[in-house]
């Protein structure tokens, strides 16, 4: 069983930055696709980012702005984000899958954090 704990959220002026991490635990770290995903009230979850062996892959909306990141020695995925806008504004979870299949749905993963709320104001 994969367990996963986000840190890093918080409050944030608009153009700051700020830097989500996940620590996995319980399974093979190398083995994991580990992705960002994002939830607005009112909102369905969306992709922000995904990782894996084959590479990184971004949501339009935040190319050039957030870099995802893995440390397979820590078990660790963070989120630097960086030029936050209010619309970033959301529950930020961290998600983990076995490599394979696809990655940028919600239903594509089965391993879930609590989740880490990012504010950013105008």
């Amino acid at each position: 069983q994969v367990h996963l704990v986000e840190s890093g959220g918080g409050l944030v002026e608009a153009g700051g930055s700020l830097r989500l991490s996940c620590a996995v635990s319980g399974g093979t770290f190398s083995g994991l696709a580990m992705a960002w995903f994002r939830q607005a009230p009112g909102k369905e979850r969306e992709f922000v980012a995904k990782i894996n062996w084959v590479g990184v892959y971004y949501q339009d909306s935040v190319k050039g702005r957030f870099t995802i990141s893995r440390d397979n020695a820590k078990n660790t995925a963070d989120l630097q984000m960086n030029s936050l806008k209010p619309e970033d504004t959301a529950v930020y979870y961290c998600a983990a899958r076995p490599l394979g299949g696809t990655y940028f749905s919600p239903d594509d993963y089965k391993s879930w954090g609590q989740g880490t709320q990012v504010t950013v104001s105008s």
